[in-house]
């Protein structure tokens, strides 16, 4: 079985996915979304996380980089 793992975390999220290359069942291509928690501040009290597949990342890409190209950002 070839699996890789790919992981990156931020102050507030860790994002991960999951790629299994030689499996084809369902849900072997993960995901995912994890709030980390934070003390003092007023986001992230708890951990929460958000499982979807690379599909649905990826239609997640997409309305995040047309909703964000950098004419439409607004500080």
């Amino acid at each position: 079985m070839s699996e890789v793992n790919y992981n990156k975390s931020i102050s507030r999220f860790s994002f991960g996915i999951t790629r299994n290359t030689t499996a084809k069942k369902a849900g072997s291509n993960v995901f995912t979304i994890e709030t980390l928690p934070a003390s003092e501040q007023q986001y992230a009290v708890g951990t929460t996380q958000v499982s979807m597949t690379i599909k649905e990342a990826r239609a997640l890409q997409g309305f995040l980089n047309s909703s964000l190209d950098s004419d439409s950002v607004v500080n």
